[in-house]
Order: C-alpha cells, then structure tokens, then sequence
C-alpha cells in the first residue's frame, strides 16, 4: 500500500513540477538530413550505380527507399533555398535561380533574406538545438547570409558553391568557418565535416532539447583549386591516392576520381551513423539522406538511365536519390514510387515535431502518413524555373509535372511534353500528337510564373 502511495505522489509530482512543453520535447524526434552534392541517381549503389556506397545503401536496408522523388532544383543554390524554406525558389526575394558565384560582386549582395523563414528557425524557435555542417551557398557577402542569421545555432562549414578539399579555400580566397569568422583547417573536407558532425552527435548526449542537424556535405562535387600560373581559381577533381585504388576498376578517369571522392563520402555517412548509434541517438531520430540535384557527367557524375544532368530540368537533373529511416516508425527494407519533393519536408519534420504551421507558405505536403502508414499523396503538381547564368553560359529553363504529364522548356526555347508513365526516360516527345495537353501545360505554367513572382516581398 505504502508503494501505491507513492507511485501516486511521483506522478503527482511530474505533471505539476514538470512543464508540458519539457515533457512533449522529451518526446520529439531529432532530425537528421543527410544532403551531399552534384551526386546523381547512378551514383548510388543501391540505385543500381557501379560505385559502392554500402553505408547508403545500409540506410535503403533499414528504411525506406524513393523512387520519384525531387529536388528543389537542378542547381545548387535554389535546391539549398528550396529545402530550407520549404518554398519554390522562384518565390524567392532575389530570385535565387541559380548559382551564386562566390567571386562576384553582384552576388555579395543577394542570397538568402530575413523573413524568408528557414526550417531551422522555426524548430529553433521552438525548442530544438540547430546545426548546419558542411555547405551553405544561399549568401556569402555578409554576417546576415551566414546560416547564423537563419536559425542555425552552430554553423562549421563553407558558404561557396565549393572548395579546394585540402586547403579549405574558394581558391586561394579563406572560406572555413565557425559560426561567423573564417578559420584556417587542414585535413579533407569530406572528413572534417564528418568529424564535426560526429563532435556535435556526441555533444547531444546532455543535451535536453531534441537537434535538428543539417549535414550538408560538399561532395562528391568537384573541388576549387587555384592555379598560380594563371593567378585564377580553377576545378578540379580532389580524391585521395588511396580512395582511388578502391576503385582501380572504373576505367574512365574522371568517373574513377568522381568515385573516389564518394567513397570517401559513402565512409562519412558511414561514421555518422555509427556515432548517432553510439550515443543512443539512431531510435529518436529521423534520418533523410538525398542529394541537392542529378549529377554533372563533364566531372564523371552519371543519372542514368534518366535524360539529362545537372543544370536541366529533364529528369536526370531533378529526379535524385532519397532515403528515409527511423527505426520503428517507417518499415525497413521499403520502397515507393510515390511522387514527391525536397519541400515536402519541411512540413513533414514541422508534423513529427508537433509545430504549427498556420501562417508560413509552404510549397510541399506533409509527408507523415506516406512514412508511417504508406498512405498515398495523391496527383502532385510540381513546378521548376532556372533563371539565366551568363558567367556559366546558362540560360532560362521552366517545367511542369501534373500528374504524369510533364512539361519542359529549355533554353533554347525548344518545347517538349512527356508521359512519364510509360516513357520515364523522356525519349518521346509528344508534342505534335499533344496539342491539347501542350496548351493546358502551357497556361499552367505561365500561372504559376505569376503567381510565384507576385508572392515575392518588394
């Protein structure tokens, strides 16, 4: 009886000493998203790459694994925009359809802007501890782009599109940085944000509040070197002499060197996974691995069997890898072919984190039931816009998925309309035979163009 009474006054004492929000926080999944760089959908071992990724591929054992799924985009700033704000690039407020080139004095002025609400500030916001490691690339000319004046509590990482592997520079130009000044590192890229991640899983064993870790590694892209012959910045690929013998069987060189530089990233992955293992973390915790586009061939990256490649809107550009585990929530060993998008996420982590969303535009769905239910999503609409480069000699490109149905302009001006149901390698173009669905995609398309540029703040 006297045990009775005293279970009872230890519960009593928990609801009424113990706030409700420290005991829903308790109880709050950690989020983990994995997005590495310039990797491709063949550039993955379990979608069928020659390349072997057995910690990747370990994630598609345990989880579930995506088989249309999306980038934000095809190139590297709007992709980081879109996943992060959860909302089409093309409503961003400098119109951030591109690459931002570190060098430029034109874009040390535009990047991501205060009131373009960022993932991490809302789950700051309430109560979550937030990382971002690795690459940034949405701003670079001033304290308020860093990631810092974005919700990040703890930044460590680069803000260029990439960086020389060895020396931590864009070129010969400092950027390494803690939180918002620039420090000097040795070592390799690939493994110093492995280590800081590892740093921050472990520090996350005291810690009360739940994390959300954005690892945002800059491989397998190339890297930035400098020639002193030239005075100039220049690309090249970085792998390690002994990466490259794991994969001595590759016989092209650039893609032998691509795979080198993923292995070593595959290894990373790998080491993550064992810390959040290790420190108790891995049951709490949702892990998202996807990559920020399709792969460029020009630096040995491949998206076959899919038409096209980084910087176009065919499907080897935006169509990506995407992995999603956590253990007792989404079943192992899974796949879906459920159609869905980088902005899905933010309100998916905004659902499993219990915060509401009322007031924020968001582009995506919340995904939770597809995840723990396998419930569909239903007809999806997406839509994609690439504004002009004239640095990188790239031009405006726009598409549109609806339903099956996909719409595609490229820079040139050409026009091309795809059942991807039955041709999901875009090999048939159907628009002499299409003439009434080319003008519903069309009209749609130019919607969309206007409404998403209206929605931009002035």
């Amino acid at each position: 009886m006297l045990h009775s009474h005293n279970r009872i006054y230890l519960i009593l004492f928990f609801i009424f000493v113990f706030p409700a929000n420290l005991l829903q926080a308790a109880e709050r999944p950690n989020f983990l998203i994995i997005f590495t760089d310039d990797q491709g959908i063949n550039d993955v071992g379990c979608y069928g790459s020659e390349i072997p990724t057995p910690n990747i591929d370990q994630l598609a054992k345990e989880g579930l694994l995506f088989r249309q799924y999306y980038s934000a985009s095809s190139i590297c700033t709007p992709s980081r925009f879109g996943i992060l704000t959860g909302r089409n690039p093309s409503r961003s407020q400098d119109q951030l359809l591109g690459a931002l080139m570190f060098m430029s004095q034109v874009d040390k002025n535009r990047g991501i802007q205060p009131g373009e609400t960022t993932i991490a500030e809302v789950l700051q916001q309430n109560g979550y501890q937030t990382a971002l490691i690795g690459k940034w690339h949405l701003g670079h000319g001033a304290k308020t782009f860093l990631p810092t004046s974005h919700g990040f509590d703890l930044f460590r990482g680069h803000t260029g599109g990439c960086i020389d592997y060895f020396t931590m520079t864009y070129g010969n130009i400092p950027d390494w940085y803690h939180n918002q000044r620039t420090v000097s590192e040795n070592g390799y890229a690939t493994d110093l944000i492995t280590e800081e991640a590892e740093h921050f899983l472990k520090s996350q064993q005291t810690e009360e509040k739940p994390f959300f870790l954005f690892l945002s590694y800059n491989a397998p892209h190339f890297g930035k070197g400098w020639s002193p012959g030239d005075q100039r910045p220049i690309n090249i690929m970085q792998p390690r002499g002994s990466d490259l013998k794991r994969v001595g069987n590759i016989q092209d060189k650039v893609r032998r060197e691509f795979a080198a530089m993923t292995v070593a990233l595959d290894d990373g992955i790998g080491r993550v996974m064992t810390s959040l293992k290790n420190n108790g973390l891995d049951e709490n915790t949702l892990v998202i691995f996807m990559t920020d586009h399709g792969g460029s061939y020009v630096y040995g990256g491949s998206n076959q069997p899919f038409r096209g490649a980084k910087a176009s809107l065919f499907e080897g550009g935006i169509r990506v890898p995407c992995i999603m585990r956590w253990p007792g929530k989404i079943q192992a060993a899974t796949e879906t072919s459920e159609v869905t998008w980088a902005l899905d996420l933010f309100p998916s982590i905004c659902h499993f984190a219990n915060i509401n969303t009322d007031g924020l535009t968001l582009d995506g769905l919340n995904l939770s039931d597809l995840l723990t239910q396998k419930t569909s999503v239903g007809t999806r609409e997406f839509f994609w816009q690439l504004g002009p480069h004239k640095e990188l000699k790239r031009g405006r490109w726009t598409a549109l998925r609806q339903g099956d149905w996909k719409y595609i302009q490229n820079e040139e001006g050409e026009e091309f309309i795809f059942d991807l149901k039955s041709d999901p390698y875009e090999k048939q173009n159907q628009i002499t035979n299409q003439t009434g669905k080319l003008n519903i995609l069309q009209k749609r398309r130019d919607e969309l163009v206007n409404e998403l540029s209206s929605s931009i703040k002035k």
